[in-house]
């Protein structure tokens, strides 16, 4: 894996992937590399429920986030709350498992943040 970030001018970035895909961060007006860091880390997570279903229909899904932050520096996540809510006829018991298998081994981000934060979730159907 390769990328670039650039300096587009005043408060503004752009990261840049070898394959020329780009995501805008403003640090001050957002968003700021820890908003997309907390928002990768419920991408990487929903993903893994998504494609855990395997086959069942998923109508629509997404990943609510809500954290905490250190007072001082380095401001590093302490806590973040996950509320995943899914229109899906997989039955919760399969998605409730996902969810624990994401948060113990298969989420790369989540699990690099939780050396620092306490990560929780919740599935709403």
């Amino acid at each position: 894996m390769e990328g670039k970030v650039e300096w587009t001018g005043a408060t503004t970035l752009s990261g840049i992937n070898s394959d020329g895909g780009r995501i805008s961060l403003d640090w001050e007006n957002g968003p700021s590399p820890m908003q997309v860091v907390l928002q990768c880390a419920g991408a990487c997570s929903l993903i893994d429920l998504i494609e855990g279903v395997k086959g069942r229909e998923v109508r629509s899904a997404y990943v609510e986030l809500t954290s905490e932050r250190a007072d001082d520096f380095p401001k590093v996540f302490t806590k973040i709350h996950m509320s995943y809510h899914l229109d899906t006829d997989a039955p919760l018991a399969l998605l409730t498992r996902l969810a624990e298998k994401s948060h113990e081994k298969y989420c790369s981000v989540g699990n690099m943040i939780r050396s620092t934060a306490a990560i929780t979730w919740s599935i709403h159907t």
